[in-house]
């Protein structure tokens, strides 16, 4: 049998994990596996079966155009849709004209390691060592989409395929765990760059976590900040991480907002986290099922107010995230107010005699930018 696997042409920074245990499960059935993403102009031999992906729920249009468009070139084809958008809108997925939509995960694909020959430029494996979460947080998919928690694997090493370079764990909380030292020791002898990608519970870490943190090779830890109340699990465990010998400088936690909170608690959550050292970095909260990205707006804050942080987070930030640099940390934390640490000051324009031409001197939009600036190359 030929298959076709279709990842849509929506903006996604990791492969589409599902779609290459399909490929794998698919290989190992004796059938031909094809790669597509977007809507391709590619010569392909006529598919028996069509699988196409889905991601968030507001990016459902171009899921629908890659249905579309694969069912025009391939009418007799069975269409298989699944993934995020398809698990928690199954009713709206299935308006689009696949003929299945599957909701949740495959079981029997889970101890299968994805064909990564697929995308050979890529060079991290990704992996679970367990699905689930133990917090039941309402901003979050997964238990909708994982269930409830499931044990650690005993052993990863053989999830990882031949030649890449590191180590990629989507685990949602792989310290909810109580076993999770076995998995930790494992990474420390493979010797792979580790991320642990979805973020590490503040609450759960202590000083034996940090003591075997130490030993991966890793580029950052990340944890979150989501509601008030966590503060001080976060401040703890920063402080225990710091004390092990892991740079503050890499630690960066998600700050949630646009959710239950309102804008001066997004500004003092802010404001703890540089006054820490460590990377503060916004995170919009988008309803489940949103169809639109971006349009919610949380009772507590304005639209206005949410501009505002989206657009600190490019003038002053870096990356979208606001790191413990002392200017940033100066601004935020002396203007108290949520206005006063986002609102951003209208750029001077100097005229010279006879024109209007803004003196090309002028380094940026606000008053004290190349100051930050020069405090990013430093």
């Amino acid at each position: 049998m030929r298959v076709l696997l279709v990842e849509p042409d929506y903006y996604a920074r990791y492969p589409p994990l599902g779609l290459l245990k399909i490929a794998t499960h698919h290989r190992l059935a004796g059938d031909e596996v094809y790669f597509v993403r977007g809507r391709t102009q590619q010569q392909l031999p006529e598919p028996e079966t069509i699988y196409v992906t889905s991601l968030f729920t507001y990016a459902w249009r171009p899921v629908s155009e890659a249905i579309t468009y694969y069912r025009g070139l391939f009418p007799s084809a069975k269409i298989l849709l699944g993934g995020i958008y398809a698990s928690l809108l199954p009713e709206h997925a299935r308006l689009l004209g696949a003929d299945e939509v599957h909701v949740g995960l495959k079981p029997e694909m889970e101890d299968l390691v994805p064909s990564w020959d697929l995308i050979p430029d890529w060079d991290g494996s990704i992996l679970f060592a367990s699905r689930g979460c133990i917090r039941k947080c309402g901003f979050c998919s997964v238990p909708k989409l994982e269930g409830p928690p499931t044990d650690l694997r005993k052993r990863i090493a053989n999830l990882i395929y031949p030649g890449h370079r590191r180590v990629i764990l989507w685990d949602n909380n792989i310290l909810g765990n109580d076993n999770w030292e076995p998995i930790f020791d494992e990474l420390a002898g493979l010797d792979y760059e580790v991320d642990f990608n979805q973020g590490l519970d503040a609450r759960r870490v202590t000083t034996e976590v940090a003591k075997k943190l130490k030993k991966l090779r890793l580029h950052s830890i990340r944890m979150a900040y989501d509601y008030p109340g966590v503060g001080p699990f976060v401040e703890r465990a920063v402080k225990i991480l710091d004390d092990e010998g892991i740079s503050r400088r890499k630690i960066v936690v998600y700050t949630l907002y646009n959710y239950v909170d309102d804008p001066q608690n997004f500004r003092d959550r802010v404001a703890e986290l540089l006054t820490w050292g460590v990377t503060c970095y916004p995170m919009r909260f988008e309803p489940l099922t949103s169809l639109t990205k971006n349009a919610w707006v949380s009772p507590n804050w304005t639209e206005e107010e949410l501009q505002m942080v989206a657009a600190a987070r490019r003038v002053i930030g870096y990356a979208g995230a606001f790191p413990p640099y002392a200017a940033l940390a100066r601004k935020v934390t002396q203007a108290r107010t949520f206005n006063g640490a986002f609102k951003l000051a209208k750029p001077k324009t100097f005229k010279h005699k006879n024109t209007r031409r803004r003196n090309p001197r002028y380094a940026g939009p606000l008053d004290w930018y190349s100051y930050v600036s020069r405090a990013h190359a430093s």
